[in-house]
C-alpha cells in the first residue's frame, strides 16, 4: 500500500520569527502579547512560505500599532 504523495511546500527560512520569548495568550484574546501574532501564525510559522510570513508581519505591525494606540 502506497502513501499519498505529500504536497510540496514552499518553506522559507530567510525571514526570522518575530518571537521575543514572551508568549502570552490570555483567555478570549487571539493575539500573543509578545509578538502580536495569532495562535495560527505562531504554530505555522516554520512551514509558512515567504509570502505568508511577509503578510503575517504586515498584520503584526497593524496589530502592534493598534495595541499601542498609534492607529
Amino acid at each position: 500500500m502506497r502513501r499519498r504523495p505529500r504536497p510540496i511546500r514552499n518553506i522559507d527560512n530567510t525571514i526570522p520569527s518575530p518571537c521575543i520569548k514572551v508568549c502570552q495568550f490570555k483567555k478570549g484574546e487571539l493575539v500573543c502579547k509578545g509578538c502580536y501574532r495569532s495562535q495560527d501564525e505562531v504554530r505555522n510559522w516554520m512551514i509558512m512560505s515567504k509570502e505568508d510570513k511577509q503578510a503575517s508581519l504586515a498584520q503584526v505591525k497593524i496589530r502592534q500599532a493598534t495595541a499601542q494606540g498609534l492607529n
